[in-house]
Order: C-alpha cells, then structure tokens, then sequence
C-alpha cells in the first residue's frame, strides 16, 4: 500500500515539474508565418494556433473548431497564470532536474515491475490454498461487525399471486423454494436467496423497515414479514455471527485472494530484482569503491 501511495504522489509531484519543464523549454513558435496567429499572452509566454495541432479534427465545422479553440485558451491562460507563479516561487535550493531524474527512474521501474507482474505472476489462487492460508492466518481477520446468512424478499404490496408467494415462502420444502426463486426472479424489487453467503448485519438492516437492531436480535430460523404503504419485506435468518469473532473464510474469501496475491507480487519483484544484481556481479558490471 505504501508503494502505491508513494507511486501515486510521484505522478503527482513528476506531472508538475514535467509542466514546468514544458513550459521553460517552450519551442520558439515561427511568428513570420502569418497562419500561425498568437491566441493569448500570459507574461512572457505566448500560445499559437500552431500549438493545438492536432486537437482538432479535419471535419470539425468552423463554429466547432472555433468552441474548440476558445475552451483551450480559458485553459491555457488560467495554467500559464498559475505557472508563471510557480515559476516565480520555486525556492532556489530546488533542484528540479535531479527530481525529474528520480522521478522518471522511480517511472521507468514501475513500468518495468508493472511487465513482470502480467507476464510472470501466476494470478490463480485455489481453494486448498485459501483455505490453507485461512488457517494459519485466521486471527488476522476478526469480524468488524455482525453478519448473517439470511433469505430477503422485498415485493410490491400490489404483486399479483402474492398469496401463493407467501405459502412458498412459509414452506420448507425444496421444490417450494424452487417455486419461491422463479416468482422472486419475475416480481421481486430485491432479493437475496443464496444463502450461504454472508452479508453485513448493517448492510441487511439498511434493507429493512426494522433495521439492524431488529434482525440482530432474530434466532437463527426464525422469519420476519413488515410492510409500508408500498411494500412487503420478508427476512429469514439462517446463520448469526457477532463481531469480533473470527471472520469465516467465505467473508474473507475476495480479502485472502489479494493478500495471497499481493504476496506473491513482492517475492516475485524481490527475486527478480535479486536475480538481476546477481547476474550483474557475474559479469563485473558492480563497483564499489571504498570511502
């Protein structure tokens, strides 16, 4: 996470040096060609038509190309406002080119690591190796908050057929419950049916009319049915777990993947970048020189 972040900022702090740059190593626009018209002038730099070459599509209308060109220069002279401040304000003690050095080194590697990652990581994560790396870091993963493996139905109150729904609903049997998901997948504004997977007790509450502290409160089996002035909401409760406890492994699944992945990043980046020193020293290209 720290690599990203840094990453990021480096972007961040390269894109304005890069500008800066840009605009301090301008090319000298030909200003004999009188097809070359001057846009704007912000102090001391100037904006040519020549510089948009290539913005604008050879079947644009005039009167696109001429909103076209009026949108860059109220870009162009608020950003060369800005930085013919910034330019005013660099502190003397900057050195810009060996930041835009650094910056561009910390790029280039990225992108190298970013090759080696597509072409080299193995991305596939088993089931054995979930469960293999659950177990042994299952105290990592406590549960921030209640979660439960419920059924949730929310229904128009003017659906058709409802009371057949709700004997469905009321069934325990298999082929019932079949019939349950087909009407649900025709009628029902929201559903949840799969249950055996887990979901946030607030997420669930959210959902609710009662909320979470009515849903935490259910013992596992029990069904719930409320109503509003336009809806029906009906809720089972199949499976309860507390916060804090040890977060089961099909909670945590998605989490475990990009930890397992993530770990498999870094020692494939630190092998190769060992691999690479290595063969490096074999060929005598590794100097150092005492102090």
């Amino acid at each position: 996470m720290r690599y990203k972040q840094s990453f990021s900022a480096a972007w961040g702090v390269l894109g304005i040096l890069v500008l800066m740059l840009a605009w301090t190593c301008q090319p000298a626009q030909n200003k004999k060609d009188p097809n070359n018209r001057a846009l704007a002038r912000v102090h001391n730099k100037t904006l040519y038509l020549s510089d948009m070459e290539g913005m604008i599509p050879s079947e644009t209308s005039s009167e696109d190309s001429a909103q076209i060109i009026n949108a860059f220069v109220e870009r162009w002279v608020r950003d060369a406002a800005l930085m013919y401040e910034a330019e005013r304000n660099v502190p003397k003690d900057l050195n810009i080119d060996k930041l835009v050095r650094d910056y561009r080194a910390s790029l280039i590697r990225h992108s190298y690591e970013k090759i080696l990652i597509e072409e080299l990581l193995d991305s596939t994560v088993t089931a054995p190796q979930l469960e293999a790396y659950y177990e042994k870091n299952k105290d990592q993963f406590p549960l921030e908050s209640d979660i439960a493996r419920c059924r949730f139905i929310k229904m128009p109150r003017n659906t058709q057929d409802l009371k057949q729904f709700e004997e469905w609903w009321k069934s325990d049997k298999i082929e019932d419950f079949q019939m349950l998901v087909s009407y649900c997948n025709d009628h029902a504004l929201a559903k949840i049916l799969d249950d055996s997977l887990w979901y946030s007790l607030p997420d669930l509450g959210a959902l609710w009319p009662g909320g979470a502290a009515e849903l935490s409160n259910l013992q596992p089996g029990r069904k719930l049915t409320r109503r509003d002035e336009n809806f029906l909401y009906y809720f089972q409760l199949n499976n309860l777990m507390r916060k804090k406890e040890l977060s089961p492994i099909g909670y945590v699944d998605d989490q475990l993947k990009k930890v397992i992945l993530h770990q498999r990043k870094m020692k494939l980046l630190d092998e190769t970048r060992e691999n690479i020193y290595q063969d490096a020293l074999r060929r005598n290209q590794v100097n150092v020189f005492q102090n």
